[in-house]
C-alpha cells in the first residue's frame, strides 16, 4: 500500500510517498480503507524528532485520526460490518491507504458527515470533551477562556462549551476573531495586541472565569492563573509557544485553591484513550448528530501533498483543521 514516510527527522521535505507493508489485523481490530486523515500538531513534532523516535502507539507512520470504510474485522469483533463508515483515533498509521484500528477507538460516522469532514472530528472533539467537560468540569452558566480558539481543537472546545451553555471568552489571531465569535464565543480578543488578561477581568466583573483551556503555555501561565476565579481550573493542552518551562505564582495557586491540569492524548495508555472515546460518544457525538457542533475544515489536500499540509499548519492562521484525502 502507499503511505507517507520519513527516513529521518527534519522539515516537511523529509516526507515522501512510498510503498509500505499492509498492517496485520489482530483479533480486536478493524482494517480500514482510509478515505481521509486529519493533520495534527503532534504529527509535526514527530516528524521533527521531538519524541526521540517514539510513536506512542501502533505504527511509526504519521497520522493519529482517520475516516474510511471497514474492509475486514478481527475474530473478536462482532458489532460492526464490512463496508461500514467509521472515524477513528489510531496510534499512528493514518497517512496511508489502509490502517489498523482498535475497534474500541472507532465510531460510526453520522450520516450528515462526509469522509473528509469525519477525518477532522476525533482528535479535536475527543480532546475537547476531555478538556471542557471531564477535566474542567464546566457546566451551564459557568465561564471559560479558550486560547488558540481558531485552531482544530480550540474551535471544537469553543463549540462544545457554547453548546453546553457555558459563556466562552476566546483569543485568536485578528483575522479569525469574527470566525471564533461565529461558532459560539461571546467575546474574542486578538492574542497579539490585546491585553486579554485585563479584558477577561473586565468581562467577568473582576471575578474571573471558572476555567481556562490553553494550548500556548510559556508566558501565558501566570496570566491564565490570574484570570481564574477562586477554585478555578487551568487545563493545559499544548505548548504552541515552545516554552516548556514557566514560572508559577504559587501564592496565587494556593490562596485561590486553583487547579492546574495537564493533558495530551498521544502519550495516554490504550485504556485511557478508550475511556476518552466513550466520553466523546456520550457527550460530543450527539452534538455533531444534531448539528449543534460541526467539524471545521480549513483545507483538504491529497495525501501526496502531505508536505504542503505540514507547511500550512506550521504557517498558522488556520480556522479549523487540515485534512489529507485519499481517492
Amino acid at each position: 500500500m502507499k503511505a507517507i514516510v520519513h527516513d529521518r527527522f527534519g522539515p516537511a521535505e523529509v516526507l515522501a510517498f512510498a510503498e509500505v507493508p499492509m498492517p496485520e489485523l489482530r483479533a480486536d481490530d478493524l482494517l480500514v480503507r482510509v478515505r481521509a486523515a486529519g493533520v495534527n500538531r503532534a504529527d509535526i513534532l514527530q516528524r521533527e524528532g521531538l519524541y526521540a523516535g517514539q510513536h506512542f502507539g501502533e505504527s511509526a507512520l504519521l497520522g493519529l485520526e482517520l475516516s474510511g470504510e471497514v474492509v475486514a474485522v478481527g475474530a473478536n469483533v462482532q458489532d460492526i460490518a464490512i463496508g461500514e463508515r467509521v472515524m477513528a483515533i489510531v496510534g499512528g498509521g493514518g497517512y496511508a491507504e489502509f490502517a489498523r484500528v482498535d475497534r474500541s477507538m472507532a465510531v460510526t460516522i453520522p450520516a450528515i458527515l462526509s469522509f473528509g469532514q469525519a477525518a477532522g472530528v476525533m482528535e479535536a472533539f475527543v480532546t475537547a470533551v476531555e478538556a471542557v467537560s471531564h477535566l474542567a468540569g464546566l457546566e451551564r452558566g459557568q465561564s471559560v477562556l479558550i486560547h488558540a480558539a481558531a485552531g482544530g481543537i480550540g474551535s471544537a472546545c469553543v463549540q462544545l462549551a457554547a453548546a453546553l451553555g457555558v459563556t466562552v471568552l476566546a483569543t485568536a489571531s485578528a483575522s479569525r476573531l469574527d470566525d471564533v465569535r461565529g461558532i459560539g464565543a461571546s467575546r474574542a480578543y486578538d492574542h497579539r495586541t490585546a491585553n486579554w488578561e485585563t479584558d477577561v477581568r473586565e468581562a467577568t466583573g473582576g471575578v474571573g472565569v471558572d476555567a481556562v483551556i490553553d494550548f500556548v503555555g510559556g508566558q501565558y501561565l501566570a496570566p491564565n492563573l490570574r484570570s481564574l476565579t477562586p477554585g478555578g481550573t487551568l487545563v493545559q493542552v499544548g505548548i504552541l509557544s515552545g516554552a516548556e518551562e514557566a514560572r508559577i505564582p504559587l501564592n496565587l495557586l494556593l490562596h485561590n485553591h486553583l487547579r492546574l491540569q495537564g493533558t495530551v492524548m498521544k502519550s495516554r495508555s490504550a485504556d485511557e484513550k478508550r475511556a476518552m472515546v466513550e466520553r466523546f460518544k456520550r457527550i460530543g457525538l450527539p452534538l455533531l448528530e444534531s448539528r449543534a457542533a460541526k467539524p471545521l475544515i480549513h483545507a483538504f489536500l491529497p495525501l501526496s501533498q502531505a508536505q504542503d499540509a505540514h507547511r500550512m499548519m506550521e504557517a498558522g492562521g488556520l480556522f479549523g483543521k487540515i485534512v489529507l484525502t485519499i481517492d
